[in-house]
This record gives C-alpha cells, sequence and structure tokens, in this order.
C-alpha cells in the first residue's frame, strides 16, 4: 500500500468527526462535520480525495461505532432523531466510566460558546499540522502529530476534559479520540486491499525465567526493562507500517519510548514534547527507564498483510537482540584490552545461543470470517466464524455467537414501529477477539525447540549455555584456572559489569552491559549526558539509617567524614535524595551507602568491623540492614479483557442519564428491552480503557507513590504488574498506597486512615493529578500484592523466588484482592502472613507504631505470645481473648501518655475480629501469634527513622 494512500484514509478518517463534537453538537449552524473538519481537511488536500478512501472512511466509521457502542434502534421512521436522543452535553456533560458504570459529572459548559471551542480546536490542530521544505503538508507526521496530541489541549475552560469528551453524547463510556483511533485504524485497512482488516495478536517470551535470572537490582531492571524494549521494536514494525493508532492494546499514546521514537525517528517538532517529563531528567526517576511496555500487544492489520507483518516482526525483534549482544560483546572486548575480529568464537556463541530468541507468538484472524449481505450487514448464521470458532468451543453456536446478546443483535433490534437497527460485521469484535484469545492460548502450547550443543563451562548465572570467550580453549578451565579470561579481565576493569569469578553468557552479558548500552543511546538521543543508576538493595538497607539521620538532623562526626570522603556517589531513593538537598554534608552523605557497600565487599574483616563501628557510634545503633520489595499483579486482568460475568455491565449502564429516562417509557416487550439488560461484551473501546488505566497508574501514579511519597524505587511497572523497592518503615504503606491507586479507591478502604496520596479521587474510576483527570480502574478492580523483608545480603535470587511465592499466597490462600508479607531472617526461618486489605492493613500499621515506641517493652509480643499459648482459641465473639491480650500488651509499656494514645482494648479486639476472619478455629491462636511476630520484627527501632532510641524498661 502506498504510503500517501495510507496517510490520506488515516488523516480523513481523524477529521470525519470534529474532536469537540460533544460541544457543538445541535449548536452550530454548519452542522458538526461542517467546521473544524471541513476546514483541515481543505488546509491538509484532503477535501477531494478519491472514492476508494471516502467509502474506506465511511465504512471504518460504521464498523467503529458498531463495536464500540452499545446499539439501539436510534431513527424513527422518517430518518430524524426525536427529541429525546438529543443529548445537550453542554448542560448535562456527563460521562460514564467504561468499567465501573458510575455517572461522572464533568462540569456546567452552558457559558463555553461553540464559536470559542470551534476556534480553539482549530488553532489547536492547526499547530499539530507538519510541513514539508516546500511548505506542503507532510501527512504523515501531521497524522502521527494528530494521534499523538490531538487529546492534549492548552485551552484552560476546556483543558481539563478534553481527553475525556464522548464520542456519543448518548453512550459516552468513551471518548471521541478512542472512536477516532478505532476509525483511523479501520480505514487504513479497508483502503489497503480488498481483504479488510484482521485481528493480529503477537506474544514475545520467556517472561519470568528472563527477569528472574539476576544476581542485583540492576540486573532485575535490566532484564525487565529489556524485554519491555524487544516488545516496542516487535510493536515499532507496525506502527511504522501502519501506524501507532494500529496497536489496539496496549495503549501507545504518552508511553515515553513511543514518544522518543515520534521526536526522533519520525520527525515530530521537538517542540511539541517540551512538556513531556521524560525530556527533562537526567536520572534513573527519568520515565523512559520505566519498563512500561507489556510481552504482548493486539493489532488491526490489513489481513492480506498478516503473515507479512509478523515475519517482519519475528526478523526485527532476533535482529535486535543479536545486534545489541554483539555490541555488547564488543565493549566486553574492549575492556579486556582483546582486538575485535569477526573471526573470535564470541559472534558464533551469540550466533547458537540466541537462534530463535525471543521466542514469538503470533495469530491472526481476519474479519473476512464474518459472513456479510449486499448491504454490508451480517448475514444470518456467520458460518465460516462458527466453523472457525467451533473447535475452540464445547458451546453451539460457540462462545459469544451462542450469547443472549448475539442472539438478540443478529435479529435486528427494535424498539417502536419503524425502528429497526441490524448489525454490522463490526458488532462481531467480540467473536472475533474471542477466538484470537482462544487461537494464541493454542499456539503457545506448541513451544518451538531449537538443539544447541554447548561443549563448555556453563554461565554464572544462569546455568544454561556457554560463558563467551574470544578463545574457546578456555572454555573447559575449572573455577580455579580462569586467571586470564575475558571476564576475568573485565572484572578487574569494570566490577559493574562481572563481579570477580562471573562468566555470563550472551544473554546475561547482554542484560548486565544493557544498562550502560541504554544510557549511551539515551544520552545521544535526547542530549542529556543521563547518570544512569539503579538503587542496590545495600543502599536501600541503609537509607533508612539516613531517612533518621535527616530527622535529627544530625552532622557526621569528623573521623567517619574522613573515612567516607574517598567514596564514590551512588543512587538513592529519590525522596531521600530531595531531603539531602542543602543538608551541610550532603556530599559526604551522598557517598556514605557507596563507601559502606565497598567495605564490607573487601576481603579487610578489621577495615569492615572499624566501618561498622563508626557508623553505629555516629548512629547510636547498630545501621539498617533489611530492606523491602513489592511485587503487586491486577486480579483477573484477563477476565477484564474478555469482560466475564463479573466483571462487565449492562449495556443500559452505558447510556447517558437523560436516554435511561427516556428509555422507561417505552415498551418492555420489545426485543431492545432484553437487549439493554443484558451483559456486554468486550470491545476495542474497552481495551483502549483498560490499557490507558494502566498506563496511567504505570508511569503517573505508582512512581508517584512509590518515589515522591515514599521512599521507594519502582524497577518496572508494566501495566498492572509492578515491583519496587522500599525502605522497610514504609513498605507497609507503600502496598495500601500502590493498591488505592491502581484502582482509584478510597485509601481508608484499603486500611490508610487519613492518608493523602497526592491526587484527588473524583468519582469511581477517576483521579486528579497535576490537573490532568486521568482514568484509573476504578473500584471493581482489585490488585494482590506480594512482599518480603530480606537482608541486604541476601541472595537476590532467593530472595525473588519468595517474592513471586507471596505473591501467589495473596492470589491463592488470601483469595485475591490481599497482601502477603514474607520476612525472610539474616539468622534464618521466615515469618509468613496473608491477609486481606482493609484492616489487616489498618491493624498491622497501629500495632507496629505502638511496639515502635521507646516506651514499650521488647518483650512485649514475646510475653504475650508466651501467654497467649496457654488460652483456648477465641471464638464467638472472641471478647474474652481480647480483653486478656489488651491487658497483657498494657503490662509492656511505661509511659501514660501512650496508653493514652493507643486504645489497646479496641487494637486487641481487632486482632482478634481479624484472626477470626481469617483462620479456622483450631488455628486462630497460632495466626496470632504469627501476626504479633511479623509486627514486631517492622516495629524494631531501627526500622523507623522516626523512633528515638531510649533505654528499655527493666520490667
Amino acid at each position: 500500500m502506498e504510503k500517501d494512500t495510507l496517510c490520506q484514509a488515516r488523516l480523513a478518517a481523524r477529521l470525519h468527526d470534529p474532536i469537540e463534537k460533544p460541544l457543538i453538537l445541535m449548536r452550530t449552524r454548519e452542522g458538526h462535520e461542517g467546521g473544524t473538519p471541513q476546514i483541515l481537511r481543505r488546509e491538509l488536500g484532503l477535501y477531494d480525495l478519491p472514492y476508494s478512501i471516502r467509502s474506506a472512511v465511511k465504512q471504518a466509521d460504521h464498523w467503529a461505532s458498531a463495536a464500540d457502542r452499545a446499539a439501539f434502534p436510534n431513527r424513527s421512521a422518517d430518518g430524524r432523531y426525536p427529541a429525546w436522543q438529543q443529548v445537550r452535553f453542554e448542560q448535562q456533560p456527563v460521562i460514564i466510566h467504561p468499567l465501573t458504570g458510575v455517572a461522572f459529572n464533568l462540569k456546567t459548559l452552558a457559558d463555553v460558546s461553540p464559536e470559542q471551542v470551534q476556534s480553539q480546536a482549530l488553532a489547536h490542530l492547526r499547530r499539530l499540522i507538519h510541513r514539508d521544505a516546500a511548505g506542503r503538508p507532510d501527512l504523515q507526521r501531521t497524522a502521527l502529530a494528530f494521534w499523538r496530541f490531538g487529546p492534549e489541549i492548552d485551552a484552560p475552560e476546556i483543558k481539563s476534559l478534553w481527553a475525556q469528551l464522548p464520542a456519543d453524547t448518548r453512550v459516552p463510556d468513551h471518548s471521541i479520540h478512542d472512536h477516532l483511533d478505532l476509525t483511523a485504524a479501520l480505514a487504513g485497512c479497508f483502503a489497503a486491499d480488498a481483504g479488510g482488516p484482521a485481528l493480529l495478536a503477537v506474544s514475545l517470551g520467556p517472561v519470568q525465567d528472563f527477569i528472574a535470572a539476576a544476581r542485583s537490582t540492576s540486573d532485575l531492571w535490566a532484564g525487565s526493562h529489556l524485554l519491555s524494549r524487544m516488545s516496542w521494536e516487535a510493536m515499532r514494525v507496525v506502527c511504522e507500517r501502519l501506524g501507532p493508532e494500529a496497536i489496539l492494546f496496549p495503549r501507545l499514546r504518552g508511553v515515553p519510548q513511543v514518544d522518543l521514537w515520534l521526536r526522533e525517528q519520525m520527525g515530530l517538532e521537538k517542540g511539541l514534547f517540551a512538556h513531556c517529563p521524560w525530556t527533562k531528567s537526567s536520572s534513573d526517576a527519568n520515565p523512559l527507564f520505566v519498563a512500561a511496555l507489556p510481552n504482548r500487544f493486539t493489532a488491526i492489520v490489513p489481513a492480506a498483510q498478516a503473515r507479512e507483518i509478523a515475519d517482519q516482526i519475528i526478523e526485527t525483534v532476533r535482529g535486535w537482540v543479536r545486534s545489541k549482544a554483539e555490541t555488547a560483546y564488543r565493549r566486553l572486548l574492549e575492556t579486556a584490552g582483546i582486538d575485535d575480529d569477526p573471526a573470535l568464537p564470541g559472534y558464533a556463541q551469540i550466533e547458537e545461543q540466541l537462534a530463535g530468541f525471543p521466542e514469538v507468538y503470533w495469530v491472526s484472524v481476519p474479519w473476512s470470517l464474518v459472513d456479510a449481505d449486499s448491504d454490508g450487514k451480517v448475514a444470518a448464521g456467520t458460518t465460516r466464524l462458527a466453523e472457525a470458532m467451533r473447535p475452540f468451543f464445547e458451546s453451539d453456536p460457540p462462545g459469544y455467537l451462542g450469547s443472549q446478546v448475539w442472539q438478540l443483535l443478529s435479529g435486528g433490534l427494535t424498539l417502536e414501529a419503524g425502528w429497526f437497527w441490524r448489525p454490522n460485521p463490526g458488532a462481531l469484535y467480540p467473536a472475533l477477539h474471542e477466538l484470537l484469545e482462544r487461537a494464541l492460548a493454542s499456539a503457545k502450547t506448541v513451544r518451538p525447540f531449537v538443539q544447541t550443543r554447548q561443549e563448555g563451562w556453563r554461565d554464572s548465572l544462569s546455568g544454561e549455555a556457554e560463558w563467551l570467550t574470544h578463545d574457546r580453549g578456555q572454555l573447559t578451565l575449572p573455577p580455579g584456572q580462569r586467571a586470564d579470561t575475558l571476564w576475568s579481565r573485565v572484572a578487574k576493569a569494570r566490577p559493574a559489569w562481572a563481579k570477580k569469578g562471573e562468566h555470563l553468557s550472551a544473554l546475561n552479558a547482554l542484560k548486565r552491559l544493557w544498562p550502560t548500552l541504554f544510557v549511551e543511546e539515551l544520552g545521544d538521543l535526547v542530549e542529556r549526558d543521563f547518570k544512569r543508576f539503579v538503587v542496590s538493595t545495600h543502599t536501600m538497607a541503609i537509607a533508612t539509617s539516613l531517612a533518621g539521620v535527616l530527622q535529627n538532623k544530625a552532622r557526621l562526626p569528623q573521623k567517619l567524614s574522613e573515612a567516607v570522603v574517598g567514596g564514590g556517589r551512588v543512587a538513592l531513593p529519590r525522596k531521600l535524595a530531595r531531603a539531602l538537598h542543602g543538608h551541610p554534608d550532603e556530599a559526604l552523605l551522598r557517598k556514605l551507602p557507596g563507601w559502606l557497600e565497598a567495605v564490607r565487599e573487601e576481603e579487610d574483616e578489621a577495615r569492615r568491623r572499624e566501618a561498622d563501628r563508626l557508623l553505629q557510634d555516629w548512629l547510636g545503633h547498630r545501621p539498617e540492614a533489611y530492606y523491602g520489595l513489592l511485587l503487586m499483579d491486577g486480579d483477573r486482568m484477563g477476565a477484564w479483557l474478555s469482560a466475564d460475568a463479573e466483571m462487565t455491565l449492562p449495556h443500559e449502564d452505558s447510556f447517558h442519564p437523560q436516554i435511561r429516562h427516556a428509555l422507561q417509557s417505552f415498551k418492555e416487550d420489545s426485543n431492545f428491552a432484553a437487549y439493554a439488560k443484558a451483559l456486554r461484551a468486550p470491545s476495542p473501546s474497552r481495551h483502549m480503557a483498560i490499557s490507558e488505566a494502566l498506563n496511567h497508574f504505570a508511569l503517573t501514579l505508582a512512581p508517584a507513590v512509590a518515589e515522591i511519597h515514599f521512599h521507594g524505587r519502582v524497577l518496572y511497572a508494566g501495566g498492572d504488574d509492578l515491583m519496587a523497592m522500599f525502605l522497610v518503615c514504609d513498605l507497609l504503606p507503600a502496598m495500601g498506597a500502590l493498591r488505592a491507586a491502581y484502582s482509584g479507591t478510597d485509601p481508608a478502604r484499603i486500611g490508610l486512615d487519613d492518608f493523602d496520596l497526592g491526587f484527588q479521587r473524583q468519582g469511581s474510576g477517576f483521579v486528579l493529578y497535576q490537573g490532568r483527570l486521568l482514568r484509573v480502574m476504578g473500584e471493581k478492580a482489585t490488585a494482590s500484592c506480594g512482599a518480603v523483608v530480606a537482608h541486604h545480603q541476601a541472595p537476590l535470587g532467593a530472595v525473588l523466588r519468595e517474592l513471586r511465592a507471596a505473591e501467589r499466597r495473596a492470589k491463592d490462600e488470601g483469595g485475591r484482592d490481599a497482601f502477603s508479607i514474607s520476612i525472610v531472617k539474616r539468622s534464618g526461618g521466615a515469618l509468613r502472613l496473608t491477609a486481606r486489605w482493609g484492616e489487616p492493613l489498618r491493624l498491622l500499621l497501629k500495632l507496629r507504631d505502638f511496639l515502635a515506641e521507646p516506651s514499650v517493652s521488647r518483650r512485649a509480643v514475646y510475653n504475650s505470645v508466651q501467654w497467649l499459648r496457654d488460652l483456648p482459641p477465641p471464638e464467638g465473639d472472641g471478647k474474652m481473648v481480647a480483653e486478656l491480650l489488651a491487658y497483657q500488651l498494657a503490662r509492656q509499656y511505661s509511659r501514660k501518655t501512650t496508653r493514652d494514645y493507643y486504645d489497646l482494648p479496641k487494637l486487641a479486639d481487632s486482632l482478634v475480629q481479624v484472626a477470626i476472619v481469617h483462620a479456622e478455629k483450631e488455628d486462630r491462636l497460632a495466626w496470632i501469634e504469627n501476626f504479633l511476630a511479623v509486627t514486631e520484627f517492622l516495629a524494631r527501632e531501627t526500622r523507623n527513622p522516626n523512633v528515638q532510641t531510649v533505654e528499655e524498661d527493666a520490667a
């Protein structure tokens, strides 16, 4: 397909409706299609397009409407819209969250004149028109600019709601931008060939094994970021051929990596991106360092090109990985002082070890499976689609074709005499998507296997492949004899690339060097001197003590200052780094964690003891040695995408309140009444809404919560998946805050009372953050969280295994919408606690703060637990056990102020009630004992910067 034809179709589709349509509908003389769109079509040379393109746009508009909107007979016999359907949006500006069904009133817009909003919209889009050297409109760059920046406008009167303006005021559950994206994607396919559009699903793997092979937090970040980057390289093939709107899921608009491509590779004006955070930061707090893209995507492509596009994706991604691995090998050779030569065995190793990596699975489902009649409507029976679906379903008709909704739609909907609607093929998106998902799952069960011959010693990290070498004879050397290998030389010259004794394979070498390669690539593209750091587990542990120092404004003593002065700066949690700004000892405090980590890795035991003594004398206690690691995952994401019964809503819930009210007067015996009450199926706009909500969480809300409000560091945030490190003192509230941010729910419901998340909830499913109205998943969406508290010297691989086990416990034992905490003690053994969000988290925080009080004995939990073991398990209301537990806790403190501040009877009763809910009768005392043990560990004074160490009560 010629690029000009594709760009013309995409742009014409974007201009078939004005973005400001809801604000000018029924308010202008020329009608909504005669204002902004007509002017822009003339300026872009799109006014007299060939019939084939105009026809493609019209068909795309009809299919997109049928795929996205709840359908209902909307014209009377004379072809006019009745008065009850004429929603005056400026007077009733209601939008509906597509996942919760909650109506949200934007604000009164009656005072915004249609002339004003048209003028603002026209000026906004005109600024996005790109021109070539001769001054002619550059259609490709203009189409990209309209896609990326069309939803953003600076006009103060409409800025906050511009991105949420609905496509159809009668069914305001998806935005005009969603509709324009889908229409443009379909129009490009219709203009391409007679085969029409197809859905294409692509999945890259493996995921968990690739990320889990990590010895440090830098490896962990690199694995997830590299996988996200591979996903983008796959998506880029589709974006460059068909435009980014062709990717239905995930939503790419506003993703920093995509913005970088638009600016640097596609030539969009740099000034358009000046407000984007990724253009400002020179540290790893930059959003470009977030692994924000999942390992799979769904796109709309021309059916005749699906296989060609899939083959190009496979070739491109594997070629990109191989090229980067070769670049990493060359850097290793350079560092080791070895001359590069194409005949070196390392290049052959890379070729062999990366053959077939990554695994790429793809499935295409053409829309042509839907039988259509001469009027472009769905033909009765949909025989071919039913035949294609039948092998994947037990029911007949299979899947969506046997649903109540399709049985009603397929025969046409009636409302009153003369009011009739028949579906076009766009309405069968749910069935096509259903088939796509089943076929992809089936394809992934057939895992390709490429046999390779590995003769020498294996990689130190994964043990799966030979380590890279410049001399194959060295591959037979056992660990104690590798004095002059490529890796031993690198370990001496660049310890960050290889620890002593480490020897890595092609893939793990790429992961180890990826932070360096990515930063160098980024620095060249955005003209910034990036300092790429990942906070280490050692630094995260000592950061707790530094946070306490800042509370007390303590200065470094002279001997410690002299010791630290030669240390190197390392990355700190962003909140701590900001707090250090302006401190008299800022430079030294920034070096302290790196100095301490370097000393602890030395073999000089006396020097290590002296460092610990200096630090302990200054702090007044031993420095904190533990850190927290968190893994959060959205519950039942597959069910959300497939619109399972408990995850979706009746069609009538998507109607504007005016429409709902009017429909009450119609006869109940029409088939439309049953359709309105039937549950909605998945749609493109639903998938866009979910992806948009996940992007808002991963790119905006999660980093704000973790790194601005807490001492945390996001390691990756790929939509509903999040991994982050925290100070131990911040782990509990950060867990709850992230859970609340995910769905936009009230923090108190999660267990955080009087807690400010930094953004304002705007009804179910919307939050207001820095002047932007963001759609999030909503109250119905839940997430489960696993957390581990581990010693900074514990092997990261073992910690990650425990972390994933904790997440599984939260989903399995907790029944989802739960959390599970593992405390892995340095001395051996582990504590584990699993509970639902809400009262258990609230209680953990209150008990932790009580036990952290200087006036509470460190033996409070020990004594209480010893006494509890002699009691019968609580039953009924548990009042007896609660009263006796409160009495025991009350004996363990010495200050009256503590007694007055903490309502111990209430705390004890809450603990007993939580145990009754979470444990069987015979396990309740053990559950309480475990709860108290976990809380006591989290309450120890070195883990709470605000606690002043005092002499314990001798009693």
